[in-house]
């Protein structure tokens, strides 16, 4: 799977009140090096760009990473959310000639963009240790969101369970993309509403988890092993929730 194949996540970027304190933090942590142009930073690892970051244009908007799905259609994208009861936040525009994109909610309110490829394809490494290598959905209605996406996008489902909890492995081509967790009444907050969460990938779960501390982030869920390896939840200096994952493949 590559970042610009159809229906996979292709791009993950930062909106945030800090541009500058980013840059600190995730080129200390992951090894980044970043490349400003105007008001959006591109993040390097080894020359490749592997994620971005950007201000935040809504007032009282949190700082929140975003997931970009693939298309070679963006505006066809955007018909099918909104005949699958999603909501388009922001109609299909052209970025110079990088590309095309849109941002949308789904219908339980989690946003998320596509991304068609013009000049930038997307992220250029993927997998390994500071790039991206899982997306995952946390919605109130499981079922619901697997309509909707597979309307939207065409994705298999493979059922599963994560600790117990509801889990589905959503498919392209038989090649798994990204994830699907229920939000549980008992495990979750009523105020936490549905939303995307990005892993990138780290050799040690638990140094990651120590050096985002001494970084100024905050640990909200503490280095777990599970069966598909080691990951924690953590937040940035300004509050944007990733999670960091050591062990797993792809497939």
């Amino acid at each position: 799977m590559t970042p610009s194949t159809p229906g996979s996540p292709a791009w993950v970027d930062l909106g945030t009140a800090d541009p500058v304190d980013a840059e600190r933090f995730y080129t200390a942590l992951f090894g980044w090096t970043a490349e400003v142009a105007g008001d959006y930073t591109t993040f390097l690892l080894n020359g490749l760009p592997v994620a971005g970051a950007g201000p935040l244009y809504g007032v009282g908007q949190p700082t929140a990473w975003s997931t970009y799905i693939g298309t070679n259609d963006a505006d066809g994208v955007a018909h099918r959310v909104a005949a699958a009861g999603g909501k388009v936040l922001v109609e299909p525009f052209d970025v110079q000639d990088q590309g095309r994109m849109a941002a949308f909610l789904d219908p339980g309110g989690a946003p998320f963009s596509v991304w068609e490829p013009g000049t930038m394809r997307g992220a250029e490494l993927m997998d390994v240790p500071g790039a991206l290598t899982w997306n995952e959905l946390n919605t109130r209605d499981l079922d619901g969101s697997m309509s909707f996406y597979r309307a939207v996008f065409g994705w298999q489902f493979r059922n599963s369970s994560m600790s117990g909890v509801p889990y589905v492995v959503a498919k392209v081509r038989d090649i798994p993309v990204c994830g699907i967790q229920a939000m549980r009444p008992e495990d979750w907050p009523d105020d936490i509403g549905p939303h995307w969460v990005v892993y990138f990938a780290v050799q040690d779960v638990d140094r990651a988890t120590d050096h985002a501390l001494a970084l100024g982030g905050s640990v909200l869920m503490v280095p777990t092993t599970l069966p598909i390896g080691r990951y924690a939840v953590l937040t940035d200096a300004q509050g944007g929730l990733f999670a960091v994952l050591g062990g797993r493949s792809r497939h």
